[in-house]
C-alpha cells in the first residue's frame, strides 16, 4: 500500500510538472502538443506491440474514441496556450475550475443527477478566477484560454467515462491520442498561418523536454496510476489529483520566481479556489465513508 501511494503521488507530481515544461519548450502551443502526441502515440504503439497487449476494437468504437481524443488535444493546446500567454500559475489555477464545468456537463450528458453542492463549490472557484482576472490586463487572454482548456478537459472526462471499461487504458489512450494527432495535423497549416512562428522544428533542448513531457509526464504517469490503482481506490486517486495544480504552482514559484509578479488579487483568488478544493475533498471523504470503495480504470489525458 505504501509503494502504491508513492507511485500515485509521483504520477500527480509529474502531471503538475507539465506546466513547467510548457514554459521550457520554445515551440508554440500547437506544435508542442503535436510533437507530444506524436511521440506518445509512437511510444504506446511500440510498447503494446512488444508486450502483445494491443487490442482490436470495433470500427464504430474506434471512431468514437478518435472523436473523444480531439478534445484532449484541444484541451492541451489551450492549456499550454494559457501558460505561454500568461504564466504557469494562471494556467494551472484556471485548470482547477474543471470540476465546476464537470458538475454542469455531467448531468446533461450522463444519467447522473444535477448537484447544486458541486455547482456552488465550482462557483467559488470561478469567483477566485474572476479575482485573478482583475489584477493584470496582460493576463486576461491567458485566463480566457485557461477557462476554455478547463471546459474541454471537463467534456473529455465526462465523455471518456463511457469507454473506460471497454479496453485497457493503454489501448484507449493510443486510439484517443491518434484522433488528437489526426485533427492537429489536419488543422496545423491553418493554425500556423493564423499564429506564425519562426521555429517549427524543435531544438536539442526542446527535444529533451518533449521526451520528458511524453515519456515521463504522459506514459509513465499513466502507468504509475494504473499500478497504484491495483492497491488503492479510485477515490484515493481522484482525491490525490487535486494536488496537481498545487505541485505545479509550487514548482513555478521555485523555478521561475512567479510569486514576485503576482499581486494580492491573485492570492485572494487562489485562496478561494483552495477553499473550494478542500471543501470538495471533505465532502468526498464523507461520502466515501458511507459507500463501499470502487476501483476503476483510467485513461491518460
Amino acid at each position: 500500500m505504501k509503494q502504491a501511494l508513492i507511485r500515485l503521488h509521483i504520477a500527480v507530481f509529474l502531471a503538475g510538472f507539465t506546466g513547467v515544461l510548457g514554459k521550457l519548450i520554445h515551440l508554440n502551443e500547437g506544435l508542442m502538443v503535436w510533437y507530444r502526441i506524436m511521440i506518445t502515440v509512437v511510444t504506446l504503439t511500440v510498447m503494446t506491440s512488444f508486450t502483445k497487449k494491443s487490442q482490436t476494437l470495433p470500427a464504430a468504437m474506434v471512431w468514437r474514441l478518435l472523436g473523444v481524443g480531439t478534445l484532449i488535444a484541444l484541451h492541451w493546446v489551450f492549456f499550454f496556450g494559457s501558460i505561454k500567454i500568461a504564466n504557469i500559475s494562471i494556467g494551472l489555477v484556471c485548470f482547477a475550475s474543471t470540476g465546476f464545468f464537470t458538475a454542469l456537463l455531467e448531468p446533461l450528458l450522463t444519467p447522473k443527477q444535477f448537484s447544486w453542492r458541486e455547482v456552488l463549490l465550482g462557483l467559488i472557484s470561478l469567483l477566485g478566477i474572476w479575482l485573478i482576472f482583475q489584477f493584470d490586463d496582460r493576463y486576461r487572454l491567458g485566463i480566457l484560454a485557461g477557462i476554455v482548456s478547463a471546459i474541454l478537459a471537463a467534456l473529455f472526462s465526462v465523455l471518456n467515462k463511457r469507454y473506460v471499461h471497454i479496453a485497457s487504458a493503454q489501448t484507449l489512450m493510443r486510439y484517443e491520442l491518434t484522433g488528437g494527432l489526426l485533427i492537429l495535423t489536419l488543422f496545423m497549416p491553418w493554425y500556423l498561418q493564423q499564429f506564425p512562428t519562426t521555429q517549427i522544428w524543435p531544438g536539442l533542448s526542446d527535444w529533451i523536454w518533449l521526451l520528458v513531457l511524453s515519456w515521463l509526464c504522459t506514459v509513465l504517469a499513466m502507468d504509475l496510476m494504473l499500478k497504484a490503482l491495483r492497491y488503492v481506490s479510485a477515490f484515493t486517486q481522484n482525491l490525490s489529483l487535486n494536488l496537481e495544480p498545487v505541485y505545479g504552482i509550487a514548482l513555478a514559484f521555485v523555478l521561475f520566481g512567479e510569486s514576485k509578479s503576482l499581486g494580492w488579487s491573485f492570492y485572494a483568488g487562489l485562496l478561494l479556489i483552495a477553499v473550494s478544493v478542500i471543501l470538495q475533498m471533505m465532502i468526498t471523504i464523507r461520502k466515501h465513508r458511507k459507500q463501499p470503495t470502487a476501483v476503476s480504470s483510467i485513461a491518460g489525458g
